[in-house]
């Protein structure tokens, strides 16, 4: 046994189970590439300043969970905690903006990292797949965003998600309503850490999962009782797309979500099935995120879904992905003479785009076989002194049992038209 383990709190992805985290990355990604996102990667790590103006200064994530050092140099970066900071700057870096092609739509997949109590969905290091729409203020935007999430999880086989919604204003009608809340809040008994937040951002309180807390926030000013004629109307026009295509959704007064950048459209994909870690993805819109970092205005919307809170949330509902054999072809040499000449049979399958695997290591028939059955192949190939003198290999079907001699020349056209 290895004397190093994975730091705490986080997880090794290894064969076979892997497979299924690519599936859903896949599935996730798949309708974004079909509607003009395209892909972009930014640095793990980023300027801390990035993620302290951007996500808030008042977040957990910023004050309690971020992995922050300073360089030999003397920069202060972080590890990435969220993708949408790191994506926006990415973009106003290279001018996507400025290209004439607005919004600029961009998807992204990659591993993040917080500083959390490790629980069954919540890690220290975790994967996301997310997608900005950056540089338009448009609400069929924003629809278009959570009907793309909807298709992924219903196309990978979910059913028991519920896509909760909300509109949290804008710079007209928010500090309005932020008084009231601030008032309301300050008659509460809280302790001295939420009681900061009041002034820093009194939303995020409405956020806090305490029972404690929850209960004394019967009775709070809700948002929607606030909301400005603007945006009262954008997100009923939201909410009419969304249900126009057959999207279903429930309206959540007290949605805030964990970032302070998020203005007007907010929503959260949760899965009941995870008990207290249900949400299994959200976003929002950001309009004020650009200035935020010293870009120009530039109205976007975006949202990141968990891989491994989706996979969790399959195996809650009990859903078996369909993954493709990882190997179709097996080849087993009985001798130095067949190891060579298979080997190279191997390569020309290979080129020819048949999943095919290889007997190494000079076993015998007997534990060769063995390593066919474990590779899930469904054919092997098995070729000895004799069969090669008669200028043949041994095709056996590992389902049927059933064994045919094929001619070496031309092998590799005969095993693809077996394959189908």
């Amino acid at each position: 046994m290895s004397t190093f383990q994975a730091p705490k709190g986080t997880y090794d992805l290894l064969p076979p189970s892997s497979a299924k985290f690519l599936a859903v990355r896949e599935a996730i990604s798949a309708p974004l590439k079909n509607s003009g996102y395209g892909y972009i990667e930014t640095p793990g790590f980023e300027n801390v300043e990035l993620f302290s103006r951007g996500v808030g200064e008042s977040t957990d994530i910023v004050s309690k969970e971020m992995y922050s050092f300073e360089t030999r140099g003397g920069d202060k970066l972080a590890l990435r905690p969220e993708g949408t900071a790191s994506v926006l700057r990415a973009a106003l870096q290279a001018n996507l903006h400025k290209l004439g092609n607005l919004p600029v739509k961009l998807w992204y997949s990659g591993s993040y990292y917080r500083y959390e109590k490790p629980q069954a969905g919540r890690y220290r290091h975790f994967s996301q797949v997310g997608a900005e729409a950056l540089g338009v203020e448009d609400p069929a935007v924003d629809a278009e965003l959570i009907i793309l999430a909807d298709q992924a999880y219903r196309t990978l086989g979910l059913r028991n998600f519920r896509i909760l919604l909300n509109s949290l204003g804008d710079k007209e009608c928010r500090p309005v309503y932020r008084e009231a809340l601030q008032g309301f809040l300050r008659d509460l008994d809280l302790d001295e850490e939420t009681r900061r937040r009041i002034d820093i951002n009194p939303l995020r309180v409405l956020d806090d999962k305490r029972a404690d807390v929850q209960k004394q926030l019967v009775g709070a000013p809700v948002l929607r009782d606030y909301l400005c004629d603007a945006c009262k109307a954008y997100h009923e026009e939201v909410r009419a797309l969304l249900t126009a295509a057959g999207v279903v959704f429930e309206d959540d007064e007290k949605l805030v979500r964990g970032l302070d950048y998020y203005t007007r459209t907010t929503f959260e994909f949760v899965h009941d099935g995870l008990g207290s870690q249900s949400a299994v993805g959200g976003g929002g819109r950001y309009d004020g995120l650009s200035e935020m970092i010293g870009g120009p205005a530039l109205p976007s919307v975006g949202w990141a879904l968990g891989v491994d809170r989706t996979v969790l949330a399959l195996e809650a509902e009990g859903v078996e992905l369909e993954l493709p054999s990882t190997t179709s072809v097996f080849a087993v040499p009985l001798g130095e003479e067949a190891r060579r000449i298979l080997f190279g049979v191997v390569t020309e399958l290979r080129k020819a785009g048949i999943a095919t695997d290889f007997a190494f290591g000079g076993r015998g028939l007997k534990g060769a076989m063995k390593s066919a059955n474990r590779s899930g192949a469904r054919y092997t190939l098995v070729a000895g002194e004799r069969d090669l003198t008669e200028g043949v290999v041994q095709f056996k079907d590992m389902e049927s049992g059933e064994q045919i001699a094929l001619p070496l020349e031309g092998i590799v056209e005969a095993v693809r038209t077996r394959l189908g």
